[in-house]
């Protein structure tokens, strides 16, 4: 059995399954409601029960008896037994997210290719990191240092951090990554960071230009907007020097083959021989301009090295982009 909550000011609506706190599903289907620990403990999702009943399996620790009399709840402990409407703060931008400092362990590292490795952070059970899709963290190293990386994961997959961090040739932290880091090795990080994520208010097509691990911020802009019920015309753009470097292939194919509003093309600058490649070739902000005309009426979401989302900037402007609409995130390596 399943019921209906309703979000004021907003309107929005999202199901509930039985024994489904209500911030669970809310994350689930993409509705960005405040949070902070998920256990009860900080009072960061509280919001007023405007009608219908909840229940909690446990009192949760911070919901206080004049809370719990002005029809106050706790939305990450709350489960309902009914149709309910709530008065709720919705995350629409950055601003409305903290920054925060957490330690984390390591609980994955996998090498997609020769030059790629995913990296999974997992928070501590009392902690959450709340973040828009295309965010980005900082690691806090012990000297001091910072190195950022963008989120790879969706917001609603909270339990763990995703990265994709690419070997850097005389990249110290990037070496260590690769050559000493070891699983549940812990680490500290600070974020979210960054103003690149989708903007859900809008009912533009988005293109999609990734370069290199640029593609790892998009993937989680597109499973976010997937869990979301967003069906605006996507399509990714996928650049690289060789096909081994497009590392999560199977992934974006499989994204555009399984959704009738997604289209996926990668785009090799170099190909090798022994690819066989028959794709399309030369530079990836190329080959968008070659395909569409006039994008007058696109977003475009650009993540990867600076001289690609700089060389867009400019030929996107000349295909008629409104430059509001173009958001990147440049990925700077940041030199010891």
């Amino acid at each position: 059995m399943s019921y209906t909550v309703t979000i004021q000011p907003s309107g929005h609506c999202f199901t509930v399954d039985e024994n489904e706190a209500v911030l669970e599903a809310a994350l689930r289907q993409g509705f960005n409601l405040s949070y902070g620990c998920r256990n009860g403990a900080c009072g960061s999702c509280k919001g007023k029960v405007l009608s219908g009943e909840v229940y909690y399996d446990n009192p949760p620790f911070a919901l206080e008896e004049d809370d719990k009399a002005n029809g106050m709840a706790l939305f990450c402990q709350a489960k309902v037994k009914s149709d309910i409407t709530i008065e709720a703060h919705e995350i629409g931008a950055v601003k409305d997210i903290p920054v925060r400092t957490l330690p984390c362990k390591v609980s994955k590292l996998e090498r997609l290719n020769h030059d790629v490795m995913q990296v999974e952070l997992k928070l501590p059970s009392t902690e959450r990191l709340q973040f828009l899709a295309g965010q980005y963290i900082d690691f806090l190293l012990p000297d001091g240092r910072r190195r950022s990386f963008s989120i790879a994961s969706p917001p609603h997959r909270d339990d763990i951090i995703e990265l994709h961090i690419r070997h850097i040739d005389g990249g110290r932290f990037t070496s260590e990554v690769f050559d000493k880091l070891k699983l549940k090795s812990i680490m500290r990080i600070e974020g979210p960071l960054g103003s690149f994520f989708l903007r859900e208010d809008s009912d533009r097509p988005i293109i999609f230009m990734a370069g290199g691990t640029g593609f790892g911020p998009i993937k989680g802009m597109i499973e976010h907007a997937l869990a979301a019920s967003i069906t605006r015309p996507m399509h990714i753009y996928w650049g690289a020097r060789t096909q081994e470097d497009l590392y999560m292939h199977a992934v974006a194919k499989k994204l555009a083959d399984n959704h009738e509003h997604i289209q996926y093309t990668p785009v090799l600058s170099d190909a090798k021989p022994e690819d066989n490649w028959q794709g399309r070739t030369g530079f990836v902000h190329e080959a968008i301009c070659a395909d569409i005309n006039d994008l007058s009426n696109f977003e475009i979401y650009g993540s990867g090295p600076p001289a690609m989302i700089h060389a867009g900037t400019d030929a996107f402007k000349q295909q008629g982009l409104n430059l509001d609409n173009y958001f990147s995130d440049a990925f700077e390596f940041a030199n010891d």
